[in-house]
């Protein structure tokens, strides 16, 4: 997994992906203090409201943000938001409002949301064999779960020596450093095509072919599934580990982290399996079994308490199937999106997968506030089973990685064939000969 380091481009890019994450980490943890600092035993409320508005600026602006930015230089545009990003942690600690820290954390996460998709979708440019790139989609998974467990470590080892305010500063000096990696190479040039329409039309055309493409229709349902079954871990864990089985704090962070590791082998393993079985092959029963780990576990406990063992291999398993499921995404826009198209795909997968977790996020919540966890492991386990059962109905079992299809705007005498099976697109998008891409599936 490791020899995708070898290229210097992409390495760049990984560290500054990692060191961002790192300081994003310290960025929570100082903005639960800075809640409390603020607002007091409305803590909660203040930080709920931040972490809505941040999945509001996921969903909202990161289509509108490419639409805008498709055509600006990839490496001057992502090191501009990462500046922005720094900028905006900077003033963090100085404020005493709470709406001034509402108006601060939707402008850094609308950087963000306009700085994640186009940095995804650079990848694939820099690493064109499939192989790699599913590699990187590991390690990138992996950076993710080693920042859930690293940062609140960090973190707390930082407060015993300086005040919650100078994690703000870690905070900036992640992004300064984000920064400084991304103009230390050269990116691909995005494709500049010849296309027209407005800002809506821009906005809008990523969702359009992400809708109008049977494998990420699937994709779309998978979101759910897994938004389903992993709020059921982010919001709850905390409620069971200290609520329920009144243990200390220090078993709900030992309790995340056997997610995260569960996790993490499963980012270790896929490549290898990627490399034999098909992406619906192990995305599809992946997420089932995250469905049924839960309805088994409510089960279980229904009328009585998850026990403590029981809760830690749960966690474990689940873990597993989150990560077989979320790793091999990227694999499956790049393959359904022309290079032109890439930003757009990359940026309607952002948003529809932030919006499946705003819906589970406060119904994890709620309902583990008001029907215990039983009932509400039974629900999200239903739920997650539904979106599995939507996956494998809108995804075709036979998907060639390249499909032969023929647009309904074509002359019959110009089929516009490609090798793989004959497909017809049941939408027709605007212009699609020129515009609809060859690997759509």
């Amino acid at each position: 997994m490791l020899s995708v380091l070898a290229h210097r481009a992409y390495r760049h890019l990984f560290a500054a992906q990692v060191i961002a994450l790192v300081g994003t980490g310290l960025l929570t943890v100082a903005l639960g203090l800075l809640a409390f600092r603020i607002a007091g035993d409305r803590a909660g409320s203040v930080l709920g409201t931040a972490l809505a508005i941040k999945m509001v600026a996921y969903v909202l602006v990161a289509p509108v943000a490419q639409a805008f930015t498709a055509r600006l230089p990839r490496r001057a545009f992502l090191v501009a938001t990462d500046l922005v990003r720094a900028v905006i942690a900077l003033t963090l600690p100085f404020v005493d409002q709470v709406w001034q820290v509402y108006v601060l954390i939707f402008v850094l996460q609308s950087a963000s949301a306009a700085f994640t998709p186009t940095f995804q979708a650079t990848i694939p440019d820099i690493l064109p064999d499939e192989r790699d790139y599913t590699r990187a989609l590991s390690l990138s998974r992996l950076a993710y779960d080693l920042e859930n467990l690293l940062s609140p470590t960090l973190a707390a080892l930082l407060l015993t020596v300086v005040p919650y305010n100078a994690l703000f500063g870690g905070t900036v000096v992640g992004f300064l450093c984000s920064a400084a990696l991304v103009v230390s190479v050269t990116l691909p040039t995005a494709t500049r095509s010849d296309r027209q329409g407005g800002v809506y039309d821009r906005t809008m055309r990523g969702l359009r072919i992400y809708l109008a493409t049977p494998r990420l229709r699937g994709l779309l349902a998978l979101n759910l599934a897994v938004a389903a079954a992993g709020a059921m871990v982010i919001v709850n864990t905390v409620v069971i580990v200290q609520g329920l089985m009144e243990r200390p704090q220090a078993d709900v962070a030992l309790a995340l982290g056997v997610f995260g590791g569960g996790s993490m082998i499963a980012a270790l393993t896929l490549p290898r399996l990627l490399d034999r079985l098909s992406d619906r092959a192990i995305m599809i029963p992946a997420a089932a079994l995250l469905g049924a780990v839960l309805l088994g576990v409510a089960a279980m406990t229904w009328g009585g308490t998850i026990g403590w063992p029981l809760l830690l291999a749960t966690w474990l398993v689940l873990g597993i199937a989150y990560s077989a499921v979320q790793t091999p995404t990227g694999r499956l826009l790049r393959r359904s999106a022309t290079q032109d198209d890439r930003p757009a795909v990359f940026a309607a997968q952002f948003a529809l997968s932030h919006a499946a977790w705003l819906v589970t996020y406060p119904l994890a919540g709620w309902l583990g506030a008001y029907a215990g966890m039983p009932a509400t492991l039974a629900v999200l386990g239903a739920l997650t089973l539904a979106g599995v059962a939507a996956a494998a109905w809108t995804w075709p079992a036979a998907d060639p990685d390249v499909i032969e299809h023929a647009h309904a705007d074509l002359a019959q005498g110009h089929p516009h064939l490609h090798q793989g099976k004959r497909h017809a697109h049941a939408f027709v998008i605007d212009d699609l000969h020129r515009q609809w891409p060859a690997r759509a599936g």
